[in-house]
């Protein structure tokens, strides 16, 4: 089945249509074949290897190599089980630090492709496979291991993010396997609300790429902080420190620069730890969901920005007025930093860029009524 899953990859990468594809493959292993192909060429940016095993939806939720493989050094466990394995990418890179590992799965084609996954990562002798509801007394019977991993599926967007919705429910993994140990670790949606945890440990909000990837929950023997946040693939880590002074002061104008604070930092409520460890008089400019800014009137460097910018002008906010400046100027591309839907978003871009002949680059942001005009300067 391997040569016909690379073969299909090359035809997929050269064009052929399905059809053409599927008149050389085996009928009853057609689709397989097909959307592991798929899988494998959407997973290029997310995993080492070119040769993994996993459906559409396994490489939807597996964890990126970067994270699996950070936590996984963090946490170095003796023994550790995955009541939820998926395809296995997580536990396959604690199994590289542990003796030994368990990967039980109720999909058994998931649990299949993770078998397969720890062959090609050379870990497949310390891991046990398990077939079956992780909640069964059955299943947790053939437990022993020192810590229980969870990441659990999400459910379609809900109005609020709540641990029972989870499946299999942390809650559920918890009573099911409190008995065997007092580590668990658990992926968590990064939209919930801390105070709906009803246990003790860290919040550690995960940073990739510059996009918020993970929240993940150690229980009190693996907790480092109360709160932290991790920026990959840096590798840098910010840890909340309750004896700290409340140095955080707002802006109500737009200084010289202009600095953008990555989304785990601002999750986990670490913006006056990082006010503390950046050298230089930084104010808070603005708070939005998807955007958190900082200003400056001196230039201030940290490996915690997620960007930084400086200010070329400040004008009304108005697409034509803004396209009249940025011809001006010699740019040739704009990049909307503002929360708008879309539609929106491409309407107003469309007209922001009409006509741009230069090579710069601008950054727009809105502030209040007022458009900032920006340049990067990292």
């Amino acid at each position: 089945m391997e040569e016909y899953i690379k073969e299909v990859v090359e035809m997929i990468k050269q064009g052929f249509d399905e059809k053409k594809i599927r008149a050389r493959l085996p009928r009853e292993s057609a689709d397989e074949i097909i959307e592991i192909a798929r899988a494998r060429i959407k997973a290029k940016n997310k995993f080492s290897r070119t040769d993994l095993w996993m459906d559409l939806d396994g490489l939807r939720y597996a964890t990126h190599e970067i994270v699996a493989e950070y936590r996984a050094k963090r946490v170095k466990p003796e023994s550790i089980a995955d009541v939820s394995c998926g395809v296995g990418i997580q536990l396959i890179f604690f199994a590289k630090y542990a003796d030994k590992a368990y990967a039980i799965d109720i999909d058994k084609k998931k649990l299949f492709y993770a078998m397969k996954n720890a062959e090609k990562y050379g870990v497949r002798d310390k891991i046990t496979f398990i077939h079956g509801d992780s909640l069964k007394g059955e299943i947790v019977s053939q437990v022993e291991a020192d810590i229980i991993f969870s990441d659990p599926a999400r459910p379609p967007k809900m109005p609020e993010r709540k641990l029972e919705d989870l499946l299999p429910s942390p809650l559920k993994v918890y009573e099911a396997y409190k008995h065997k140990t007092d580590a668990f670790i658990f992926d968590l949606p990064p939209q919930i609300r801390r105070e709906k945890i009803p246990w003790n440990g860290e919040f550690e909000y995960i940073d990739l790429y510059g996009a918020l990837n993970r929240l993940t929950f150690y229980f009190e023997p693996l907790a480092k902080a109360e709160r932290s946040a991790v920026i990959l693939p840096q590798g840098i880590r910010l840890e909340s420190d309750p004896n700290l002074e409340d140095i955080v002061k707002w802006s109500r104008e737009v200084r010289k620069y202009l600095y953008e604070i990555p989304q785990s930092i601002n999750y986990a409520g670490l913006i006056n730890e990082l006010f503390h460890i950046v050298n230089g008089d930084l104010w808070m400019l603005m708070g939005e969901k998807r955007r958190v800014l900082a200003t400056s009137d001196e230039e201030i460097k940290s490996d915690y920005f997620k960007r930084r910018y400086v200010v070329q002008s400040i004008l009304e906010f108005h697409p034509v007025k803004i396209n009249e400046f940025l011809k001006k100027e010699g740019y040739g591309r704009a990049t909307l930093k503002i929360s708008i839907p879309d539609t929106e978003y491409w309407k107003i871009r469309r007209r922001v860029e009409q006509g741009l002949r230069g090579d710069k680059r601008a950054y727009l942001f809105k502030f209040n009524d007022k458009a900032i005009i920006a340049e990067s300067i990292d």
